[in-house]
């Protein structure tokens, strides 16, 4: 059971194993990541706050939904398109530095 939840662990907030990984810069993936992040923080505040009333609890899961699918399409394109993530904005190619 502790292997499980450490291989999930690293799966998800791991940038080195999860499909993160092959974003080539690591300013990108740490930003995807940080982003993705605050979205989960963001999308589970409003459904845990939210349960108190079922108009509210709808979006609630419909934010949580979301959530997942955006998550589930960042990670599948750093998977088969890691060049979606660099934009080339002041950082040297393939993602090394100077």
């Amino acid at each position: 059971m502790r292997k499980l939840i450490v291989q999930a662990w690293d799966y998800l907030f791991n940038s080195d194993v999860s499909p993160l990984r092959h974003i080539p810069d690591i300013g990108t993936r740490h930003m995807v990541l940080q982003l993705l992040g605050w979205m989960w923080a963001i999308t589970f505040s409003l459904a845990i706050g939210s349960y108190t009333l079922l108009p509210a609890s709808l979006l609630g899961h419909a934010f949580l939904i979301g959530a997942v699918a955006i998550t589930v399409a960042t990670y599948t394109t750093a998977t088969t398109s890691p060049r979606v993530f660099v934009t080339g904005l002041g950082r040297a190619k393939g993602g090394e530095h100077e």
